[in-house]
């Protein structure tokens, strides 16, 4: 694939977390570049109005992404009734917040199984695909991927793993003409946003970092980027485009953070949010189901 803009047409992408959010923007743009898409997620009836409304050939499928057994025949129907995978967007995603201490430990687990194995089961589950097709796997990874917060460490511990997951990928893959990139996004406007933005911790949090780092984008505008990088078989993607230059001061992060940390943050209590939006909701009635 290259940077022409019929490159993905007549190809197949597949979306996990396809339901909301930067998933269904993500599915919306495939399509539009006349991709036949395959949208992988936890909320069927979402997944099947998505679905609906996409104008090239799409199939959705009811799975959890931390099920390998269920994910192997969702691949296998996939090549079936669309074609060897192209592409695979790993979007997969929930979040918590709250002081570690005082949280729970099967939602703390459940982030870092859905964030990191799930994208883990997701390219192993598709490699073969990609293998067939010299295809492109992309890894939505994050800001927290890069500088960790407090009050989020499950979240930011399964998006440092997911980084350096495709990282190794990458380099494994190379060989094999299938590429790997890796998106780091910042605070993006899908209703996990929203919901975080209802809890006092997560409220702090955003207040507490840089004016450019609070800001809220667009779903439309990152979705733009990351289908652009898909096109481009991008090693790397930065939404916003600023956050490639965090990557040249990361190891100064972790002081800065506790710093401030000590300074503001730490001053109120807080407590758990719990799984953040239907997404995380919908993964937490699948975890306690599995």
């Amino acid at each position: 694939m290259g940077a022409d803009k019929h490159v993905l047409r007549d190809r197949t992408a597949v979306v996990t977390g396809a339901a909301r959010g930067v998933g269904a923007a993500v599915a919306a743009r495939l399509a539009a570049r006349g991709a036949r898409v395959a949208l992988l997620g936890l909320e069927e009836a979402a997944l099947a109005e998505v679905a609906a409304g996409l104008p090239t050939e799409a199939r959705h499928w009811h799975v959890d992404v931390t099920d390998d057994a269920a994910m192997a025949r969702v691949a296998s129907e996939v090549r079936r009734r669309l074609g060897p995978a192209s592409v695979v967007v790993a979007n997969a995603g929930v979040a918590d917040g709250g002081p570690f201490a005082d949280s729970d430990p099967a939602t703390w687990r459940r982030v870092i199984e859905v964030n990191l194995i799930g994208s883990a089961v997701t390219a192993r589950t598709f490699l073969p695909q990609l293998f067939d097709t010299h295809g492109y796997y992309l890894q939505i990874a994050s800001l927290a991927s890069i500088g960790a917060a407090p009050l989020m460490s499950a979240y930011c511990a399964s998006k440092a793993g997911v980084e350096f997951f495709a990282h190794s990928l990458r380099a494994e893959l190379a060989p094999s003409g299938v590429g790997v990139g890796t998106a780091y996004l910042n605070w993006t406007d899908t209703d996990m946003i929203r919901d975080a933005d209802r809890y006092a911790v997560l409220r702090e949090l955003r207040a507490h970092m840089p004016p450019p780092a609070r800001k809220v984008y667009p779903v439309g505008q990152v979705a733009d980027v990351l289908v652009g990088a898909v096109e481009r078989r991008a090693p790397t993607v930065y939404v916003p485009g600023w956050l490639r230059g965090v990557q040249a001061v990361r190891a100064l992060l972790p002081g800065v953070v506790a710093r401030v940390a000590r300074q503001e943050l730490m001053r109120s209590e807080f407590t758990s949010t719990g799984l953040l939006g239907a997404g995380g909701r919908a993964a937490a009635v699948s975890g306690r189901d599995t």
